[in-house]
């Protein structure tokens, strides 16, 4: 079983990893910065110690005008290291603690530089200085090169230099141990809305679809889109559940009605004897009522077809596609004979010059086209029309299918679309009507990527909308 990652461990983490990089950073900087403040701080005093040094040259008053080292009033620590040589390269002296020139002293440019003396590391000084001698002469007196060199153990320096990056080490230390239970204890609060909101989730069934998501999911910017997303696709599936209960309901009760029927018309003929006509005639009534039967099923599995097809893309035009200015001609042509019958007049108003090609097979743009046309004819009274008008605008088709029938009431108009739904359910005798046309036009068209819709004035009549895309050759007819 693959082990599954927590969001507020990984943020910890994190936010962890973080802190940790940052403190080893912070004590980087501090080596750095109290290095250089400390041995900058070192190197003024070296060179004062230097000065000093200098200054204790002074004239030998010998036949020469030489320069000597003059110990009586010079005063450095013993620790110290220094040696002074002439422009000559005479010693003039050197520290007691002083432990060969060949360790130190060689040739090369005045500054700073490090060297070991003995087990101590030193930092030194050579610097190059001038004096004069009897300067009360003719000419300004004598001048004299001096180079001194001049040493400081650095064992001190680097105690404190160790000392303040320890200090900042263990504050960083101390920070990260308290800082990490307050970031756990401050993301795990942080993330109580998500918990509170998979809870509520979770609580979630079939029989159960109250979903009430927290103020604080809804207020906090990361989960409010998440909040909606879950409310919409729940109400969706409340609502299709709700649909699929009401349609295995309606089904059930249409089926065991019909049953019923043919149910009592075979008990019916045989309750007696009766003549050959007689039986006869109740078999053509419970085979009439079979055919009933026989075409609510079939309905329903055309239905069940269109709305288990994936609607979320248009489907392509090709091979499922039909000319639907042929298929309006074709459906008119059969519906003749139910018109004449009903003495209604079937009237195509307009119709584009060229090709209107749907994305529907010729089959179900045929089934629509009968549904719309049987409903109308069925609704409009004796000596009136069907009017059917076509057009073509941009890349949609518009079919517009109207009578000037009963109408139908504001009341019922919402719901005309919906399986097994019967405005006059008296009239589902009389008209064969199984409540399953309209839901099923509704079903194929927007299969398609199209849509339907209905108005209708009472008294005056109705009007079917079509709205389909059409292809790129038809737009342009």
């Amino acid at each position: 079983m693959k082990r599954r990652s927590s969001i507020a461990s990984r943020l910890i983490t994190a936010v962890l990893l973080v802190e940790i990089a940052s403190a080893v950073l912070v004590i980087l900087l501090a080596w750095g910065y109290e290095r250089h403040t400390h041995f900058r701080s070192f190197d003024v005093m070296l060179r004062g110690r230097a000065d000093s040094v200098l200054g204790a040259v002074q004239d030998a008053e010998d036949v020469g005008d030489n320069v000597m080292l003059d110990l009586a009033d010079l005063h450095v620590p013993s620790e110290d290291v220094y040696e002074v040589w002439d422009g000559r390269g005479h010693l003039l002296g050197r520290s007691s603690n002083w432990l060969g020139s060949a360790q130190i002293h060689s040739p090369g440019a005045n500054g700073f530089f490090h060297s070991e003396i003995g087990p101590h590391r030193y930092r030194l000084l050579r610097l190059a200085g001038t004096r004069i001698v009897d300067p009360g002469e003719k000419g300004g007196g004598h001048l004299r090169f001096v180079t001194i060199l001049y040493g400081s153990p650095t064992d001190h320096v680097w105690r404190s230099i160790y000392g303040a990056v320890e200090f900042y080490a263990i504050g960083m230390l101390v920070l990260v141990l308290t800082t990490g239970p307050l970031i756990a204890w401050v993301l795990h609060r942080g993330l109580a809305p998500l918990r509170e909101l998979a809870d509520l989730a979770a609580r979630v069934s079939a029989d159960s679809w109250s979903f009430d998501p927290p103020a604080s999911a809804r207020e906090t910017s990361e989960l409010a889109p998440l909040t909606h997303t879950l409310e919409t696709v729940l109400q969706r599936l409340e609502r299709s559940f709700k649909q699929q209960r009401t349609f295995i309901s309606d089904a059930a009760h249409e089926l065991k009605t019909a049953v019923a029927v043919v149910k009592s018309s075979l008990q019916l003929t045989g309750m007696k004897p009766r003549t050959s006509e007689e039986y006869q005639a109740g078999n053509q009534r419970a085979l009439a009522d079979t055919e009933r039967i026989e075409e609510l099923v079939a309905k329903m599995l055309i239905l069940a077809r269109f709305e288990n097809t994936a609607t979320a893309s248009q489907p392509p035009l090709a091979p499922s596609s039909a000319e639907l200015n042929q298929c309006i001609a074709r459906t008119l042509s059969d519906l003749e004979t139910a018109a004449a019958v009903r003495q209604v007049s079937l009237v195509l108003c307009t119709m584009p010059t060229g090709p209107c090609t749907v994305p529907l097979t010729p089959d179900d743009c045929s089934l629509v086209l009968s549904n719309l046309l049987l409903n109308a004819i069925q609704h409009s009274p004796p000596q009136t029309q069907v009017e059917i008008h076509l057009a073509i605008q941009g890349n949609f088709a518009q079919l517009t299918i109207r009578d000037f029938g009963e109408g139908i009431d504001p009341a019922d108009l919402p719901h005309v679309f919906e399986r097994f739904y019967r405005a006059d359910p008296s009239r589902a005798r009389t008209t064969g009507g199984t409540g399953l046309g309209l839901a099923i036009c509704k079903a194929a068209i927007e299969k398609a990527g199209g849509t339907i819709t209905l108005s209708s004035n009472p008294g005056k009549g109705t009007t079917a909308a079509i709205c389909l895309p059409c292809s790129d050759d038809s737009s342009r007819n």
